[in-house]
């Protein structure tokens, strides 16, 4: 089943005056359950286009479809809102919000979307408990090593299990082995939950375990 159409999407921005095409032109179809990669070197367009997937940007030209809605008849507030239901976002930075715990970082979009407290502590310790983290739950972002973030990052991404996850360079800031253990666990949550992963990275071992390549160069899908 399709769960995201693009169609000949273009990003421009300014530089000094000068148009500059960070995604110049791309149609892409991707279904439900896809584990993708989107890989390319750092100025190819990876992020840029994660951005305009995630509707946290609007292209300059083009349309993008999400369950064959397109997302440029949606306002402001539609678009928050199928970002708080549909998609999961993992960061290089991690962007867990500092003065929260742990667990209070995972809770705070259930929270939004108003759950019960009592619902929203379950699910959370559950997860944190399969996830091998539970001893951070108490712990905020300056406690924790880098490794320990992107795994509460991702704890955070899937707890409302999303259609699609959208992941930047997750594994930039983390040691191999470290990085191996979260594609384990995101290829877990794929298999078992049946969520669409998107990454965009240039990390090789990300490269390796995609289910399917997509390649970036100068803002286009490189066919070579």
């Amino acid at each position: 089943m399709e769960l995201i159409k693009t169609e000949n999407i273009i990003k421009t921005y300014q530089d000094n005056g000068v148009p500059v095409h960070a995604v110049n032109g791309i149609s892409l179809e991707v279904n439900e359950g896809e584990h993708i990669v989107l890989a390319g070197p750092s100025g190819s367009g990876k992020t840029t286009l994660l951005n305009l997937l995630g509707a946290l940007d609007k292209p300059t030209e083009g349309k993008i479809f999400f369950e064959g809605d397109d997302l440029s008849l949606k306002s402001k507030k539609e678009l928050s809102d199928f970002r708080l239901h549909k998609l999961g976002f993992i960061f290089q930075a991690y962007n867990l919000i500092p003065v929260l715990t742990a667990m209070e970082n995972i809770e705070f979009s259930m929270m939004l979307l108003g759950v019960p407290e009592a619902e929203r502590h379950q699910r959370s310790e559950s997860l944190l408990e399969e996830l091998g983290i539970a001893e951070l739950k108490n712990k905020r972002p300056n406690e924790m090593s880098g490794g320990q973030q992107q795994r509460v990052a991702v704890a955070r991404a899937i707890i409302n299990n999303p259609k699609l996850v959208l992941a930047d360079e997750p594994t930039a800031n983390l040691d191999s082995k470290t990085g191996g253990h979260l594609l384990d666990l995101m290829d877990k949550m794929n298999e078992e939950k049946n969520i669409t992963f998107i990454f965009a990275s240039h990390d090789q071992q990300v490269i390796e375990r995609a289910r399917r390549l997509v390649k970036i160069k100068d803002g286009l899908v490189d066919n070579e």
